[in-house]
């Protein structure tokens, strides 16, 4: 069964994103085996940081984020320079990967600072949930919800209209 991971900078505070991502992680797995890791966002507490020390930060969570990454898994970065992909060539993408031999994959959605430069480089294909902001709980239930979708879409289900 193909492993998809989605790691995440922070946690979900609001219950209704929480609820809306567990239903969504509940229908992943009848398709794959799917978890979700939380790593700890870096705390910056200067108000206005300086660049260098938001890049101190990202560069810590970068060596987290790639240390949770599964051997041999295809990393996906969530970022604003991604790619834009539709619901189906994010199904195709993912069938790809499957049928490759080598099915793993792991979503990655950053702080709200981003991503950091070690992770976008590690990283066989970047993406972008469109060219509006969303706050990062909003990312990972939208993140979760297109996952389903493209499994339903490789599985020829009817929840893709």
């Amino acid at each position: 069964m193909q492993k998809i991971d989605l790691i995440c900078i922070g946690k979900l505070n609001a219950s209704y994103f929480a609820a809306g991502v567990a239903e969504y992680q509940k229908r992943l797995g009848a398709f794959c085996e799917f978890r979700i890791i939380e790593l700890p966002e870096e705390t910056i507490s200067e108000k206005n940081a300086s660049q260098a020390v938001i890049d101190k930060a990202l560069e810590k969570e970068g060596r987290a984020i790639l240390a949770n990454v599964r051997k041999g898994a295809a990393l996906v970065a969530l970022c604003v320079e991604g790619k834009l992909v539709s619901s189906e060539e994010l199904a195709a993408a993912i069938a790809d990967r499957a049928m490759s031999g080598a099915g793993d994959m792991a979503f990655v959605i950053g702080s709200s600072h981003g991503l950091a430069p070690m992770v976008k480089q590690a990283a066989a294909m970047k993406i972008s949930l469109g060219r509006i902001t969303l706050p990062h709980q909003l990312a990972r239930l939208v993140l979760t919800e297109q996952l389903y979708r493209a499994f339903a879409i490789n599985n020829h289900i009817k929840y893709h209209k």
